[in-house]
C-alpha cells in the first residue's frame, strides 16, 4: 500500500492508492494512521473511500511534525571517501533536523539568502511505525512502518562552520520529504537492494542502491535504541551516496530554476525546484 499527505482547504489530509486508485481518506494525518497501530498495509479500511485526482492536490511533507528527525551521515561507502573525513566510519554520524525544514514534493527548496553552497543529497527515508528501545537486530524491522523519499538540503559552508552539523542541515525549507509512504510489505526487507539516483536539471548526479549502506535500516535502528526511544512516528533518514555537488571539481550547488529529481525504484520520484529565500523584510 502507498499513501500521500495533501493540504486542501488549508487542512491536511490523507490518500491511499488501492488497486491503482486513489482514495481520499479525508483530513486524517499519516502521523495519526501511524500512531493508531492499524495494518496500514491491508485496503481493508479504504476500499469504500471515494476516489480523489492526486493531480490537482498540493502535497504536503509526508509527516510534518514527527517525533523526531534523526539522519544519519556517511552512510555509503563511495560518499564517506568523497567527504572530508575520508575514512570508513566505525559509528553511525547521527544528527538531527527539525521540522521547520519540511516542504512536500513539488514544493520550492530554499537557497538562503547568506549562502551559495545549497547542496543536493537523495536519501532513503525509513518512518518507525512500532515505539522501543534496546531493539534487537533480528526484531528491528518489525519496528518499521514503510518507508519514502528525502532530499536534504544541506547549506556547506554552514554545515563545515564547526565538527557539529546541524545548523547546515537546519536551514528552513530545505528538507523535501515524499511523495509516498510505501508500507514495508511493499519492498524488499530492509527496503535493500533499490537503486537511488538524483538528478538536477535531468542531469544524474547521484547513482546509487540501498544495499551499499555502511549500516543498514535495522543495524541503524539497533544502534540508535541503545541510546533513545524510537517512537511511532519518527523519521530515519538513512544517508546518501556519492556524487554530491560539494564533493565535484568545481563544486555544483542548486541555484534559482533548477529542479532536483531523487527517485528511488519501487517508490518513486521527489521531484522539487529550487528558489532564492525571499526575506520579508526586504522591499
Amino acid at each position: 500500500m502507498r499513501y500521500l499527505s495533501y493540504v486542501r482547504d488549508g487542512s491536511t489530509g490523507t490518500a491511499v492508492q488501492v488497486d491503482s486508485v486513489w482514495r481520499d481518506m479525508g483530513a486524517v494525518s499519516l502521523l495519526s494512521l501511524i500512531q493508531s497501530g492499524q495494518d496500514l498495509s491491508s485496503a481493508a479500511h479504504a476500499t469504500s473511500l471515494p476516489e480523489i485526482d492526486i493531480s490537482k492536490l498540493k502535497k504536503a511533507p509526508l509527516i510534518a511534525n514527527p517525533p523526531k528527525i534523526i539522519c544519519v551521515g556517511l552512510n555509503y561507502l563511495d560518499h564517506a571517501a568523497e567527504s572530508p573525513y575520508k575514512d570508513t566510519p566505525a559509528y553511525p554520524a547521527v544528527f538531527p533536523r527539525f521540522a521547520t525544514t519540511l516542504i512536500g514534493d513539488g514544493e520550492a527548496i530554499e537557497r538562503p539568502l547568506i549562502s551559495e553552497e545549497l547542496d543536493f543529497e537523495g536519501e532513503l527515508v525509513a518512518i518507525i511505525g512500532k515505539s522501543g528501545r534496546h531493539i534487537p537486530r533480528e526484531k528491528a524491522l518489525e519496528h518499521v512502518a514503510g518507508y519514502s523519499i528525502f532530499n536534504e538540503g544541506s547549506v556547506r559552508d554552514y554545515q563545515f562552520k564547526s565538527p557539529q552539523w546541524t545548523v547546515g542541515k537546519n536551514f528552513d525549507n530545505t528538507g523535501a520529504f515524499g511523495p509516498y509512504f510505501v508500507t514495508s510489505d511493499e519492498l524488499p526487507r530492509g527496503a535493500s537492494g533499490l537503486k537511488i539516483e538524483t538528478r538536477l536539471n535531468g542531469q544524474v548526479m547521484q547513482s546509487g542502491n540501498t544495499a551499499d549502506m555502511i549500516f543498514p535500516v535495522d543495524e541503524l535502528i539497533t544502534t540508535l535504541s541503545e541510546a533513545f526511544t524510537l517512537q511511532a512516528g519518527d523519521v530515519l533518514v538513512t544517508g546518501t551516496p556519492a556524487g554530491i555537488g560539494w564533493a565535484r571539481k568545481p563544486p555544483l550547488f542548486m541555484k534559482e530554476g533548477d529542479i532536483c529529481e531523487v527517485e528511488i525504484e519501487s517508490i518513486g520520484i521527489l521531484t522539487n525546484p529550487i528558489r532564492n529565500e525571499i526575506n520579508p523584510t526586504i522591499k
